[in-house]
């Protein structure tokens, strides 16, 4: 796998994410001296994200789509050509190990992930092949992934004639999935893509770029932007307890009737009858103090520590926003307190997923064994 500093920050203005003391995304452009504007830029389709420290895997051979369906969280059997959907892999308590962007292209499906799940994800598929025909790389040496919101005329990949083109399926609810945010969905106006580019192809897209053809924003344009869809990301807003219920990723991300798979009777059993234990919110954060809080910072309640920033950004309409996990039972109505370096920092929810999320099945509360019925 490469770990080559981006040729976007030989661009004018480019600062790299690492100064900004993120490791996660370090080696690309956080911004080019205009977040705001590079935001605005990107919102209206016009920009391109470069997204090169990403990984690219690939799996060739007949079994590989039946045997993805059988051990992640989506139905992918029926993938067709240039078709691209997300799938998850979970341990046996149904929490998150693995979150992929799948692209299938009729020979080859090519799986997207965050640059620190490629090795691990790679020697875990590794392990799982038994005697299936399927066949495993890494190809983040030859792709490089580029994310819009638009349609750039770039490079795209396509080594079996099919454009190499992830296309987010979080502007809708995928059949099977199910969405527990109620009313309209932020994410609907969602049009984000993520294309692979020969990466050798990179240089020329900085050319054109200096040239004018089309402007580059910085992951942070990015960020606020999925922020504001309400879009969990992996990197950010998973840790080792999370379910996909918490996350409302149950709508684009699993599959509830496609049947098992690893951690699917946790899946099964939240959703019908039980209630995820934390829940994702949307924060709008008080501006008024200057203080910004970051990931990881205590979300608090009347004094009572109920959860955490997962992610954080400055919004060019929206202003100061967050999401942030917490508990189940935080009222949801309730004005939140945010810990910045010591600054208290007060934000107002948006429910992305709300308490109640959950028992599903509607099965009746039995009596007890016993019990009188008073009138």
């Amino acid at each position: 796998m490469t770990s080559t500093a981006s040729p976007f920050l030989t661009l004018p203005g480019a600062v790299d994410v690492a100064s900004l003391g993120d490791g996660r995304d370090a080696g690309i452009p956080a911004h080019y001296g205009n977040p705001l504007g590079e935001q605005r830029a990107l919102a209206e389709g016009r920009a391109i994200v470069d997204l090169s420290d990403r990984a690219v895997l690939s799996i060739t051979g007949p079994d590989r789509l039946s045997w993805l369906n059988s051990i992640t969280s989506q139905a992918l059997t029926g993938l067709r050509p240039g078709e691209s959907s997300e799938t998850l892999l979970l341990d046996v308590n149904g929490r998150l190990e693995y979150a992929v962007r799948l692209i299938e292209d009729g020979e080859t499906v090519w799986l997207l992930v965050e640059k620190d799940e490629a090795t691990g994800l790679l020697a875990w598929l590794d392990k799982m092949r038994f005697m299936l025909r399927v066949e495993l790389a890494d190809r983040t040496n030859d792709l490089a992934t580029i994310g819009t919101l638009g349609d750039p005329a770039l490079p795209i990949a396509a080594p079996n004639g099919v454009p190499l083109i992830w296309n987010d399926p979080w502007h809708a609810v995928t059949p099977g999935g199910h969405q527990y945010a109620h009313g309209e969905h932020p994410g609907a106006n969602w049009s984000w893509s993520e294309r692979l580019v020969p990466r050798d192809a990179l240089p020329s897209l900085v050319t054109r770029v200096a040239a004018g053809e089309f402007p580059a924003a910085g992951l942070l344009a990015v960020e606020a932007l999925r922020i504001a869809a309400w879009r969990p990301r992996f990197a950010t807003e998973v840790d080792e307890k999370t379910i996909p219920h918490e996350l409302d990723w149950l709508r684009t991300a699993v599959h509830l009737t496609k049947g098992c798979y690893r951690g699917q009777e946790t899946v099964a059993k939240v959703h019908n009858l039980g209630h995820p234990p934390r829940r994702l919110v949307m924060l709008h954060l008080d501006g008024s103090e200057g203080a910004h809080p970051s990931r990881g910072s205590v979300v608090s309640l009347d004094g009572r520590e109920i959860g955490l920033v997962t992610s954080s950004a400055l919004h060019y309409e929206l202003g100061p926003i967050a999401l942030a996990v917490v508990k189940r039972s935080a009222d949801p109505a309730a004005t939140l307190t945010v810990d910045a370096d010591g600054t208290e920092v007060t934000a107002a929810q948006e429910i992305v997923v709300p308490p109640e999320a959950g028992a599903e099945a509607g099965v009746p509360r039995l009596p007890r064994l016993g019990a009188v019925t008073r009138r």
